[in-house]
């Protein structure tokens, strides 16, 4: 089962999946995160790992061979095969590429490491044949960290998840990309299940926050409070604890997997 966190830059992707990605473990499932995400370096941190896995992008030759094979593979980036075994399991890939703690595994595609570096496509299309390719087990699940926005929906990265799901904060912004996540896939023929909305501090902003997503046909599949600590490891950049919304995140679950299975 390979399920995709999408959302707006800042609106908390990254706590939602180290919080799902313990839940799922917690109730026995082989987890893999997939760090989707060529901006945000905390993935890692937040899992409680001491350094990040070698990065999928350096496997295929790094970012400037990738981009020559773009070049000379034609117009159509799928005629470019990258990762491209199918079958492939995560046990196939050299150590360094996997990094585990408390059985949860964390794959990292590549980041922008400096100014004047490019365009993201490389790491997209890297992205793209590696969840394709990738096989999972009947109790392994695969939570995916994208980009920020809706920039990888033009790759069809999600032509190969089972489910799409994003995170809202409270802002109208967000809300508004919920409702072009759920439309953009859709159309790439992704299952789109609902949002997840992170932040909350009130009963009010939770009912804002509910009005506006029915108003987009967007269903919400649970609420991640404000909590202090969660706060504070972002800040510190240490791990999020088992405990700290340990009870929402089970109720995230509960409600995606039925989802999923319905």
């Amino acid at each position: 089962m390979k399920i995709a966190v999408c959302g707006k830059g800042g609106s908390g992707k990254s706590t939602v999946v180290t919080l799902l990605a313990g839940e799922l473990r917690r109730r026995g499932s082989r987890v893999v995160v997939v760090d989707s995400d060529e901006s945000n370096s905390s993935l890692y941190r937040l899992l409680g790992l001491d350094r990040p896995p070698q990065a999928l992008l350096e496997l295929v030759g790094g970012k400037r061979s990738v981009q020559r094979k773009l070049r000379g593979g034609g117009d159509e980036e799928s005629e470019v095969s990258i990762l491209a075994r199918p079958g492939l399991r995560l046990d196939d890939l050299p150590p360094e590429y996997v990094s585990e703690r408390d059985g949860i595994r964390l794959v990292a595609v590549g980041k922008i490491h400096q100014a004047l570096e490019g365009c993201a496509c490389p790491m997209g299309l890297v992205s793209r044949e590696f969840l394709k390719n990738l096989e999972t087990q009947d109790d392994e699940i695969v939570v995916v960290d994208f980009e920020a926005g809706i920039e990888h929906f033009g790759r069809g990265v999600e032509t190969s998840l089972d489910a799409v799901i994003t995170v809202v904060e409270p802002s109208f912004e967000s809300l508004e990309l919920a409702a072009k996540v759920k439309e953009l896939a859709e159309g790439a023929g992704a299952r789109f299940l609902g949002a997840v909305a992170n932040r909350v501090d009130s009963e009010d902003i939770l009912s804002q926050i509910t009005r506006g997503l029915q108003q987009r046909g967007v269903a919400l599949l649970g609420v991640v409070r404000r909590h202090a600590e969660i706060a504070a490891s972002g800040l510190a950049g240490t791990p999020i604890s088992a405990q700290a919304a340990q009870e929402e995140a089970a109720a995230i679950a509960d409600t995606l997997l039925a989802a999923i299975e319905d």
